[in-house]
């Protein structure tokens, strides 16, 4: 069985709401993983939710729920999210899920067998907020911890640890001979500063039943659960193993939670996450899997944050963007469209909503759509919707286009890959501006030429179609249905010059991205 293009988003914790940084990474995984389906792969996308530990614990009974009942109500409004994105995902794992406590505590069950995991007594000081023991490294100069730590105490208890530390110099070498692991290279060269000049304690995995009852049970001592690490980032390889893949099952064993006859998924192709959860998944996670005897990821893809009109968004200052609110105003393909174009994966970005409408206005209303919408008006005009023989003037433009946009998304340069598809709607308004078939249609010696510049204009149409799906799909598809073209607009190999044949007949033109400027304020 060939192995499927597998690749995931950050699992959301579940103590709020989904916010613009959530929708985004959402967006690009969905980007990467529509194109690659359009490129032939099999694909298989997971998202999902972190429902454990202190805070929702907290949450849940500042509500009067048990953590459970919490957890099931939140899920809801993540996975309506998700749908709302657009998102095309394949599972949505949570990490109240049987099939993912299994296989946890199969992984804490191997592990603890090899001595990688051992009992030992800690006192240190300690963050309710961050669920986090901390140490002189994080306190300031005068002595007292960032506001974001909350209240911080003094705590002496016993605890369970990983032998994360024997593992650093393999990291380490294993980073620098596969420079793609971590991408864009900065953050790559982030993960390799801190661990050349950080030494790596080991990993604290466990809280003690009596503080900590939300969590999942340490299984070779019932007064412990686990702690964040091997709960939250195993979710990447619980939904494989649960689903029988045969590497994932080798790794655990007898243990394994399915026979191995299920998709080949492990290793994942690419785990997108923000670059504030890098060093967990750059550090942490392949550690965790070297000591299991599993194969690592084949690259950490970490994005930037955005801001709000150049400043940090903030719910009590109400800088905030509201996806489903610019959604609901403007439409999904809008909101999608935005966000991939405004900001490339791996800096920060600045949401403005004059940007926004700036976008909106001259890309999508007078760039795709008007060039969408007079092309086709003007073959129903001219000839009656029935395309004319084939031609291609622009076809060489169109070829260049679909090369450099399947580069780039290849390379996850998705901003570029925009760009690229933007070039080719401006060539081809420009084009209608240069050869004026609507002068063209007076003159009936010019009958032949506006035949050639009629298919030229529809067949980049169609073509835009296809590279615009992993994008806009809703778009993609609504210019499909008014070609009338009854291929699937997500397969790459329809970028072919040449798809609509001579006499087919088009449907009537509706416009994709209607003006709001032209619309009469009330």
């Amino acid at each position: 069985m060939s192995k499927r293009f597998y690749i995931t988003t950050a699992i959301d914790y579940t103590n709020g709401a989904p916010h613009l940084g959530h929708a985004y990474e959402k967006i690009i995984t969905d980007v990467i993983a529509r194109a690659h389906r359009g490129f032939g792969d099999s694909v298989f996308f997971l998202t999902g939710l972190d429902e454990h530990g202190q805070k929702v614990q907290q949450a849940a009974q500042a509500e009067g729920l048990q953590p459970q009942a919490y957890c099931d109500k939140l899920a809801e409004q993540w996975r309506a999210f998700v749908q709302a994105l657009g998102v095309s995902n394949d599972d949505f794992v949570r990490t109240t899920q049987p099939r993912h406590q299994k296989v946890v505590q199969a992984l804490l069950e191997k592990l603890h067998a090899q001595g990688d995991i051992y009992k030992a007594p800690y006192e240190g000081w300690y963050s309710a907020r961050q669920e986090t023991f901390l140490t002189d490294k994080e306190r300031r100069e005068d002595g007292s911890w960032d506001s974001s730590y909350g209240e911080v105490t003094r705590l002496v208890e016993e605890n369970w640890y990983f032998r994360m530390s024997e593992y650093q110099q393999w990291l380490i070498e294993y980073i620098e001979a596969t420079p793609t692991f971590v991408y864009p290279d900065y953050r790559r060269n982030e993960v390799l500063g801190f661990l050349k000049n950080v030494t790596l304690d080991d990993l604290c995995i466990s809280r003690p039943l009596s503080r900590l009852s939300w969590g999942i049970p340490i299984p070779f001592d019932p007064d412990y659960v686990n702690y964040v690490w091997f709960d939250a980032l195993t979710n990447y390889f619980s939904v494989p193993a649960s689903l029988g893949d045969p590497v994932a099952c080798d790794v655990l064993g007898a243990s394994a939670p399915a026979k191995a006859t299920g998709p080949s998924l492990w290793p994942a192709d690419i785990h997108v996450i923000g670059k504030d959860i890098l060093r967990f998944h750059a550090v942490y996670w392949p550690i965790m899997l070297k000591a299991a005897g599993a194969p690592l990821p084949k690259q950490i893809l970490a994005h930037g944050w955005w801001m709000k009109d150049g400043e940090k968004m903030s719910k009590s200052t109400g800088n905030v963007v509201d996806p489903l609110a610019v959604i609901a105003e403007w439409g999904l393909d809008a909101f999608r469209y935005y966000v991939v174009r405004e900001l490339e994966i791996g800096p920060d970005g600045n949401w403005t909503d004059e940007g926004f409408r700036q976008r909106y206005t001259s890309e999508l209303a007078n760039g795709l759509g008007n060039l969408v919408n007079r092309s086709i008006s003007m073959l129903n005009k001219y000839r009656n919707g029935v395309v004319p023989n084939c031609h291609s003037e622009l076809e060489p433009d169109a070829v260049r286009a679909v090369q450099e946009v399947e580069n780039c998304l290849r390379q996850r340069r998705l901003q570029a890959a925009l760009s690229g598809i933007w070039d080719l709607i401006n060539k081809a308004n420009q084009y209608v501006d240069r050869t004026a078939p609507f002068k063209l249609a007076k003159d009936p010696e010019q009958s032949g030429r506006l035949d050639q510049v009629l298919y030229n204009l529809v067949e980049t149409c169609r073509v835009l179609a296809v590279l615009l799906n992993p994008f806009i799909p809703n778009t993609s598809e609504r210019i499909y249905a008014q070609l009338k073209v009854c291929s699937e607009p997500e397969l790459w190999r329809h970028t072919a010059w040449g798809g609509l044949l001579p006499g087919h007949t088009v449907g009537a033109p509706i416009p994709l991205f209607p003006r709001k400027d032209l619309v009469p304020k009330v």
